[in-house]
């Protein structure tokens, strides 16, 4: 499993065009929902596939 699979803060906030530190509060909103579905997650990142499938903006794009 590659970093691909995962995004950074700095990339989630450049995805939605959000500052750092709402990022930040992006990626932990959904890292406990993914915690609370029982799956393991990395503080600081987020699952990318996960990330598009929750935010409206990931659903007309493609993977890069």
């Amino acid at each position: 499993m590659g970093s691909a699979s995962f995004m950074k803060v700095d990339e989630v906030a450049q995805e939605l065009g959000v500052s750092k530190s709402y990022a930040y509060k992006i990626v932990q909103k959904l890292n406990a929902e993914l915690a609370e579905k029982g799956y393991v997650v990395i503080s600081g990142r987020v699952n990318k596939q996960y990330f598009m499938e929750r935010t409206c903006y990931g659903a007309d794009k493609k993977e890069r």
